[in-house]
C-alpha cells in the first residue's frame, strides 16, 4: 500500500480544523458591529459577554486542536515506521469522518446529547489506533530475538 495515503485524512482534519478558525474573524466582526462585543471582551479569551454564536467557532476550533494533535503525530509516526496499512487508513478515514460529524453538530444546532456520541466514538478509534500501532511495533520488536 502506498505510504502517502494517509496524508489524506490528515489534510481533511487540516481542513477541518480551518472552518471554524475561518467562521472566528467573521462572527466577531459582525458581533462588535451590531454592539454586542468590543475588541475588549476578546482581550483574555473571551469574556461574559461575548454571546455563545460568536463564542462558539472559537471552542469548536480549540476542540480540533485538541485530541486530534494525537491524529496528526500518530499518522506521522505510522509514515514514518512503514506502518501504513488498509487498517489504518481505513481508521484514519472513520476518525475524520467522526470528528467531522462532531464539528457539524456543534456548529450548527449544537445539541451535546448528538454530539457527544461521534466526540466519543472518534477518541475510542484514536485510541484503538495508537494501541494497534503500539502492538505492530511490539511484534516488530520480537521478530529479530529468539
Amino acid at each position: 500500500m502506498a505510504q502517502e495515503l494517509i496524508f489524506w485524512p490528515m489534510i481533511v482534519m487540516a481542513l477541518l480544523t480551518f472552518v471554524p478558525l475561518a467562521m472566528m474573524p467573521i462572527k466577531r466582526i459582525r458581533s462588535a458591529v451590531r454592539g454586542d462585543t468590543t475588541p475588549d471582551d476578546y482581550r483574555f479569551g473571551e469574556s461574559a459577554r461575548v454571546p455563545t454564536d460568536v463564542a462558539l467557532p472559537n471552542r469548536n476550533n480549540m476542540n480540533t486542536l485538541e485530541v486530534p494533535l494525537l491524529f496528526h503525530v500518530l499518522l506521522v509516526a505510522l509514515y514514518a515506521a512503514h506502518r501504513v496499512d488498509i487498517v489504518f487508513v481505513s481508521l484514519a478515514w472513520a476518525y475524520v469522518l467522526l470528528r467531522s460529524l462532531h464539528s457539524f453538530i456543534h456548529l450548527t444546532y449544537n445539541r451535546v446529547t448528538h454530539r457527544v456520541v461521534p466526540f466519543a466514538a472518534s477518541n475510542f478509534v484514536l485510541i484503538a489506533m495508537w494501541l494497534l500501532f503500539a502492538l505492530s511495533l511490539f511484534h516488530l520488536g520480537h521478530q529479530g530475538i529468539g
